[in-house]
């Protein structure tokens, strides 16, 4: 994810044109007829889901047929930058999808409008309370939870059964991922025993599982600089051209480990559930399981929300659109049928037909993640806290620095920010 910067609206404007031509735009601005033009910003639509999104604006169209709903997409390693940049500029979409880890920051600089003044005392009790209140801040609504999604290790059966090695099960431990990624790879034939970005992302969830905390109790300081910091960083780093490829080899080419595991070239896969959607047809049989841990399981849960821009005139038309989109019956529905994350909603019957779809067998393990989760830390300048972890986390992945050292520059770096 890159720096948010400020850039002319010229450029702003430009940006947007391009986000738009990435993903669904079903309809050309009119205005004509009294029809009024509602512009929505997403991330996780494109590229698997956008029909799914296009059935959403369809049933919500159909509800409110004075209301013309825009999808734009961008990439989710461009998103911020291009809704920043947006926002900057003065070109602002509408509506708009946030992350749980970058809310508070656009949430304090005052780019969210408040739902409650729009949206008065409208019944909230269709969502989960924690998801909703996790888009709260000062006691006010800034935005609406749509999905919530937990990262799980993905296996290729196929891989495992030739090499006549045991399945993964949720008793696993670093030790035995490690151990059977070993007996996997086979670099002669280009296949890789495992894969787990060395991130920002992979990193506080590691840390937690090696029992350590990302920051101090009181929230002020890093606390990743420790002996658990050590050991998770170095349980990425030690991955790095053992049983995973090296940077040299990616290469900077986009959505690599996705195709390699698409391709059977990869056995192990730590990695979203709104990846199933797009394994539904590789030829080879594979299934999850809730990732191993070291002092104890963590796992990462995200929580996504539609919000709406400060600067909107269409504030009642907006919360219309944010209430459907994150808790309709069709959007519930939807994001079921097409594994495209969860809807965060309050009636857990709702969610009961995810586990009936055979693919993944191991649905289960999307839920046993929620016992044990590590949810991200969170601070104003929540990008460059990213960057920063992400910078000295891949010298350490090249070689070029020791991982104590890039912990104590990753550790130097945050404290600043916090500061």
């Amino acid at each position: 994810m890159k720096t948010r910067t400020k850039v002319a609206a010229a450029l702003a404007a430009a940006l947007l044109a391009s986000a738009c031509s990435q993903g669904s735009a079903t309809k050309a601005p009119s205005g004509e007829g009294g029809r009024t033009t509602l512009r929505y910003f997403t991330f996780s639509a494109a590229p698997d889901h956008v029909k799914d999104l296009d059935a959403i604006v369809a049933a919500f169209e159909k509800q409110n047929p004075s209301i013309d709903v825009v999808v734009e997409t961008a990439p989710f390693d461009e998103y911020f930058t291009k809704l920043q940049t947006s926002i900057a500029g003065g070109t602002a979409p509408d509506t708009f999808e946030l992350n749980y880890e970058n809310f508070v920051t656009y949430a304090g600089a005052g780019s969210l409008l408040d739902l409650g003044a729009v949206g008065g005392d409208g019944d909230l009790s269709a969502y989960a309370a924690e998801s909703l209140n996790a888009f709260k801040r000062d006691g006010k609504q800034y935005a609406l939870p749509a999905s919530f999604s937990t990262v799980v290790l993905f296996y290729n059966k196929d891989l495992f059964e030739e090499a006549g090695v045991d399945l993964p099960t949720a008793d696993w431990t670093w030790a035995d991922e490690q151990a059977a990624a070993e007996k996997l790879t086979d670099r002669k034939k280009g296949v890789y025993g495992d894969f787990q970005p060395v991130q920002f992302f992979e990193f506080y969830k590691t840390l937690k599982q090696a029992g350590g905390e990302f920051l101090s109790a009181d929230g002020k300081k890093s606390a990743f600089d420790s002996p658990q910091g050590v050991k998770a960083a170095e349980w990425l780093v030690s991955k790095v051209g053992r049983t995973m490829p090296t940077e040299a080899e990616i290469g900077g080419t986009a959505d690599y480990d996705t195709n390699l595991f698409k391709s059977g070239k990869l056995a192990m896969w730590h990695n979203g559930i709104w990846q199933f959607a797009g394994l539904k047809d590789v030829p080879f049989e594979w299934d999850v399981v809730v990732e191993p841990g070291d002092a104890g399981k963590a796992s990462a849960v995200f929580h996504n929300a539609v919000a709406v821009s400060s600067t909107t005139k269409l504030g009642k038309e907006a919360y219309a659109w944010a209430r459907f989109l994150s808790s309709s019956d069709v959007a519930a529905s939807t994001r079921i049928a097409s594994s495209w994350e969860l809807p965060p909603v309050a009636d857990q019957q709702v969610l009961a037909g995810y586990l009936k779809d055979p693919k993944p067998a191991n649905r289960q393990a999307v839920f046993d993640a929620l016992e044990s989760i590590a949810l991200p830390p969170v601070i104003k300048r929540q990008q460059e806290m990213q960057d920063a972890v992400t910078k000295e986390l891949s010298e350490a992945a090249s070689g070029r620095k020791p991982v104590p050292d890039a912990l104590k520059a990753a550790a130097a770096e945050v404290d600043a920010l916090l500061g």
